[in-house]
């Protein structure tokens, strides 16, 4: 295995890890660019869905004390449910309407959330299933779940810690639903790239402490603001992966 593709992964596992603490979101849309330059397509949603398990389980370890268990009750079995159904459906469904439609909803909505307007309007709680189910669709047919979820996470949990240890938390359950989706049609073919795999796991641990000390010394709004230019960034990266497929 090229040596120059191990330390390049594991240097953006490092950086995206420590970022996407405090954001809540944004690991699986930064590394999987990165992987695509060596790994065709499957093999690299399924490769970033074991570092992203490892980053989510750490990052819960650290911060479980905050976590909200109303929130994960709302959405859980929503994501769940997408999950299945987007890792089984990732190997047959033509992606790219999929992601350009959800693209540009990721642009559209919060932008209107930012104007005096929508500031002060909530989603009613029914649509956090529809959020949930969404979130967990897109994580297991693309590998992208953090954007929509944070759309519709961030404005029930103004707390950052509490917001991030929840993110956490139903992110791994995205994880661990479509993991041995992928693993029983990709896993004889991700034998090859274990070390690379091993290295990235290990480097999203140690972005997870670096992203900690981001999370307590940065101010809410600060966090707020680049959750809000990470989900418009995510949407257009959907529509430029959606027009290149």
């Amino acid at each position: 295995m090229d040596a120059v593709l191990v330390v390049v992964v594991m240097f953006a596992t490092l950086l995206a890890a420590a970022l996407t603490v405090p954001a809540g979101f944004g690991l699986a849309t930064m590394l999987t660019p990165v992987m695509l330059l060596w790994l065709d397509p499957h093999l690299a949603i399924a490769a970033v869905a074991i570092i992203h398990a490892a980053h989510n389980g750490w990052k819960l370890v650290l911060l479980k004390t905050h976590l909200d268990v109303t929130a994960v009750k709302r959405y859980g079995w929503a994501m769940v449910l997408g999950a299945l159904i987007g890792a089984s459906m990732s190997t047959s469904i033509d992606q790219k309407p999929l992601l350009i439609v959800v693209g540009f909803a990721l642009i559209l909505l919060p932008l209107l959330s930012a104007t005096e307007r929508w500031t002060s309007y909530r989603l009613p709680e029914a649509e956090d299933r529809w959020g949930g189910f969404g979130s967990g669709l897109m994580g297991g047919l693309t590998g992208h779940q953090g954007a929509l979820r944070a759309m519709f996470l961030q404005k029930r949990l103004p707390d950052k810690t509490a917001y991030a240890a929840t993110a956490a938390l139903l992110a791994l359950i995205v994880d661990l639903s479509r993991l041995p989706v992928y693993l029983y049609s990709d896993g004889a073919d991700l034998v090859e790239y274990l070390p690379l795999i091993g290295g990235s796991v290990l480097c999203a641990i140690i972005g997870v402490h670096l992203g900690k000390r981001w999370l307590i010394r940065w101010k809410k709004t600060h966090i707020r603001t680049m959750i809000l230019y990470g989900i418009v960034a995510s949407g257009f990266l959907y529509i430029i992966e959606g027009f290149r497929m």
